[in-house]
């Protein structure tokens, strides 16, 4: 089949990696003029790994990345350490596959590479999607310059601001979580004595927190800062806040912290929104990934990872034969269930990671001190659930009939 893709971003470029493995032809449809340096750190759990490790580019992705050593949750103020649980290789152990942080661009640049290999010509730079229309045998898109597309099916893994959820659902409705979120890259060079550790690191306090980790082999640290706030409603990752203002939030907070504020170059600032689950992911031929049908609250971290998740499926349900609209009807009814546990996992994060009192913080924070001493092996096996799951190992339900 040949497959329109809407989006040339993780979940794009990985829908068509595994599409194309699966045997089809695909066309990814990039609005922007080329694929840059745009965005911060991420972390690929080994959930997503065993995708990437399925396509054969684990080698590719692994190559820019950090592995942490551990999984941390201090204190924001005193830097005191709740819980260190070492991680490094007993990921794989666990889990199945390494646990790695990358920046966004260097797994961009990946996936574009790999894809470039295996279909070339496969992505369409400069292609901004206008409308699109459908029958029983086709789907055909029409871009912002006229031009007109043919394809089987359209994947819209366009992100937050789905276009093609828009012209399928209509405007959506979000909800501000009362959180703004600061992110920043330094290189480590400038940070002196106080860096980040090497690991995977929450900074806890009342009402904000903050999560530290390294990218490129550990030459790059990855800052993101969350507060609660009700004055800055904008939803853009590319929006930028001043300085002072991001010092004012982490005032008193641990040198680290401060330090990396101090030291960026750019501060990323952007609200927090929420949506309500999509009443249906699929319209005919059409259907979405990622962003674009479950956007993900940053505090599980496993936004990237779903969109690759739902790449495989999707990938799968569509080379079993049959008709097309049975194959997204069973890749809704195969994510919809893992992705809005993730979602409600996230919330209730926020939650854990901003306690606003000294009681409600010993009440919270006392008994991880405890387990992270006295059973390491409880605190990773309350994120098994997430990390443990393999969706190349076979479909989780047999297909529609």
């Amino acid at each position: 089949m040949k497959i329109l893709i809407a989006g040339g971003g993780i979940g794009g470029l990985t829908a068509a990696l595994a599409l194309t493995q699966f045997g089809h032809d695909v066309v990814v449809l990039e609005q922007a003029e080329a694929l840059g340096e745009v965005g911060a750190g991420l972390q690929i759990s080994p959930n997503g790994m065993k995708v990437f490790e399925a396509l054969g580019m684990s080698d590719r992705i692994a190559a820019n990345a950090f592995q942490p050593e551990g999984i941390e949750l201090r204190m924001g103020r005193s830097g005191r350490v709740v819980f260190d649980i070492p991680l490094g290789l007993s990921a794989a152990d666990r889990w199945g596959a390494p646990y790695l942080h990358l920046h966004r661009a260097d797994l961009v640049d990946a996936l574009a590479a790999e894809l470039a290999e295996r279909a070339p010509g496969a992505v369409r730079f400069d292609a901004k999607i206008a409308s699109y229309t459908q029958d029983g045998q086709s789907v055909t898109v029409t871009l912002e310059d006229g031009t007109h597309v043919d394809g089987a099916v359209l994947v819209g893994a366009d992100g937050i601001h789905s276009v093609v959820r828009g012209m399928m659902l209509g405007p959506d409705k979000p909800r501000f979580t009362g959180n703004v979120a600061w992110r920043a890259v330094v290189p480590v060079e400038r940070l002196g004595d106080d860096l980040p550790p090497p690991t995977a690191c929450a900074w806890v306090g009342k009402g904000r927190h903050a999560v530290t980790y390294r990218l490129r082999g550990g030459a790059l640290a990855n800052f993101v800062g969350v507060v609660e706030h009700d004055g800055w409603q904008v939803e853009s990752w590319s929006g930028e806040g001043l300085r002072e203002d991001a010092l004012a939030d982490f005032a008193g907070w641990h040198p680290v912290i401060t330090n990396m504020i101090r030291q960026a170059d750019v501060l990323n600032r952007w609200a927090l929104f929420d949506r309500p689950a999509l009443p249906r992911w699929h319209d005919g031929r059409v259907v979405l990934l990622g962003d674009a049908c479950h956007p993900m609250l940053p505090f599980l971290a496993q936004g990237a990872v779903m969109a690759i998740e739902d790449a495989w499926v999707l990938a799968a349900r569509l080379s079993e034969g049959g008709d097309v609209t049975h194959a997204l009807a069973a890749y809704e009814r195969d994510r919809r269930g893992r992705t809005e546990a993730v979602q409600a996992g996230a919330r209730n994060n926020a939650k854990l990671f901003h306690r606003h009192n000294p009681v409600t913080q010993l009440a919270t924070y006392g008994p991880m001190w405890l387990a992270g001493r006295a059973a390491p092996g409880f605190v990773h096996s309350r994120n098994d659930w997430i990390y443990g799951y393999d969706v190349t190992a076979g479909l989780q339900d047999k297909p529609l009939p």
